[in-house]
């Protein structure tokens, strides 16, 4: 063995045993609907203390002060019990995750998702199934949050019919579609949405300065391929081999398709090839029907902040033409019931999303999620720092943040208006701060506490693994989260040292 790999053995050794102790001790936390239901009552508790301490901060964006609000008083209670159900009916997963269970559910009921699968498998290299399942993830961030409704159950199937195992295949899956979701090869709408914001603060320094969608293409676009090699390379030598093989009831065994199923992929790739095309009219030509009313504009536009009911509608289309060529649709009473058996599938997603639901609305309630965003951000500043170190600590910083507070933008909104005008007066660009905040605020999502979507990522895990935990979810995504993180701020290094361009003509100082 080289001297290179021993001295690596120990290491990855004590890496397994670090997750197995993190997945063996999460795992013994309550079901999660209870222990959601107890991080409720530690939140009361907690947001009663701070609000009787008189705990307040200076929201940067806003310059208001926002104090700790009581979930014990009277005002909280009076709004728990008139706000829980709208906490649940609002709840950011919710109706996305039972939206696209009607159309992808469809497609895996009558069988076009297995097909589609059986082809491609037999195409795909299988020493680059890792990358490709990472890679797409990355990609599928262009869909919005409907990427981890698809990515990472897919990426379990594909998994398991290479007789691998296929929760490693969700875990790539999702590493790519949420610990890498703000890198792209292309212009997406969080591209527009931190712009703006950015523009907006910069000029409190220099009235002229103009941050747009396009400056952060070639740090981002770099960003897909680095990604994909370290999420297939975490994926094959850390996830896979410390959960061993796969010993489950499900079996997927991908044959070559008849001459029917042949022919059904045919007229269903047909309808593809005719909805995507009936869309970029919609879409493509200036003043289409889909394109922003007011600017005319692509990244505002209704198709943009309606891509879910457009995905359901391609899905309905295809898997209906699929399942009539194949005679397991006979007459329209057929997609109701198929509908409706893939909506039972998410049962268990529902139940949990309810606590989880009270849960992530109590954090934001009692304003705790700003509190620690504002101080935190107060004290990192306060600290004096300056150089590119000062940038590794705000990355740093915000990757901890985002544990608390999942919208993206909100955390931008609070945290560019003091760290902006901060690293603007040290020279650097702001296109090269707002880098320094994509970068964290997407590599810890799949370790977030209050990730809207924890509860349907248990689901795809005990899909497999009946035993799974957050344990089990926490111990397999944390090496891509930290990981990412990692490799992501070397990356920023390079760049900075190497004075490179993180988009047209727009370099870090």
């Amino acid at each position: 063995m080289p001297h290179g790999a021993a001295g690596m053995q120990p290491e990855l050794q004590h890496q397994k045993g670090m997750l197995r102790w993190i997945e063996t001790v999460g795992n013994k936390l309550p079901h999660p609907f209870m222990l959601f239901v107890y991080l409720c009552l530690i939140m009361m508790v907690i947001s009663a203390i701070l609000a009787g301490l008189d705990v307040s901060v200076t929201h940067p964006g806003k310059g208001e002060t926002v104090p700790v609000k009581s979930l014990l008083s009277v005002e909280g209670i009076h709004w728990i019990l008139t706000s829980m159900l709208k906490n649940f009916t609002d709840f950011p997963a919710l109706g996305l995750v039972l939206t696209m269970a009607l159309g992808i559910g469809l497609a895996e009921k009558v069988g076009l998702l297995t097909s589609v699968l059986r082809k491609l498998m037999t195409r795909v290299p299988k020493t680059i199934v890792s990358f490709t399942v990472v890679f797409v993830g990355v990609l599928g961030n262009l869909a919005s949050d409907a990427a981890m409704v698809i990515i990472p159950p897919l990426g379990g199937l594909v998994f398991l019919a290479m007789g691998r195992h296929p929760i490693a295949g969700i875990a790539a899956g999702m590493a790519g579609v949420s610990s890498g979701f703000t890198a792209n090869l292309f212009i997406a709408g969080t591209d527009a949405l931190l712009s703006g914001i950015s523009t907006e603060v910069a000029r409190t320094i220099d009235p002229h300065a103009h941050v747009s969608p396009l400056d952060n293409w070639f740090f981002m676009s770099a960003s897909v391929f680095l990604l994909s090699f370290i999420g297939a390379w975490i994926t094959d030598k850390v996830i896979e081999p410390r959960l061993g093989e796969y010993q489950g009831e499900q079996q997927v065994r991908f044959e070559e398709l008849s001459d029917r199923e042949n022919k059904a992929l045919r007229a269903a790739g047909i309808a593809a090839l005719v909805f995507a095309a009936v869309t970029a009219l919609l879409v493509v030509p200036e003043g289409a029907l889909l394109r922003d009313p007011q600017t005319g504009g692509f990244l505002t536009s209704p198709f943009l902040k309606g891509i879910i009911p457009v995905i359901l509608l391609f899905f309905v289309t295809v898997s209906a033409v699929y399942g009539k060529k194949m005679g397991l649709i006979t007459s329209t009473r057929d997609i109701p019931r198929y509908m409706t058996e893939a909506v039972k599938d998410m049962s268990g997603f529902i139940v949990m999303a309810f606590t989880a639901a009270q849960f992530i609305a109590f954090f934001n309630w009692s304003n705790i999620g700003i509190l620690l965003a504002v101080s935190g951000a107060d004290f990192l500043k306060s600290i004096g720092m300056t150089g590119l170190p000062v940038v590794l600590g705000f990355t740093l910083f915000t990757a901890f943040a985002s544990l608390f507070i999942t919208s993206g933008s909100a955390l931008w909104a609070m945290l560019a208006p003091v760290f902006m005008p901060m690293l603007m007066l040290l020279d650097y660009h702001p296109a090269f701060i707002q880098v320094a905040y994509r970068v964290a605020d997407s590599a810890t999502n799949t370790i977030s506490p209050v990730n809207p979507y924890l509860p349907l990522i248990l689901a795809y895990y005990q899909a497999y693994k009946k035993d799974a935990g957050m344990g089990t979810i926490f111990a397999t995504m944390m090496p891509y989260a930290l990981s990412f993180l990692l490799i992501w701020m070397v990356q920023m290094v390079v760049w900075f040292v190497l004075d490179l361009p993180v988009g047209p003509g727009v370099y870090p100082r």
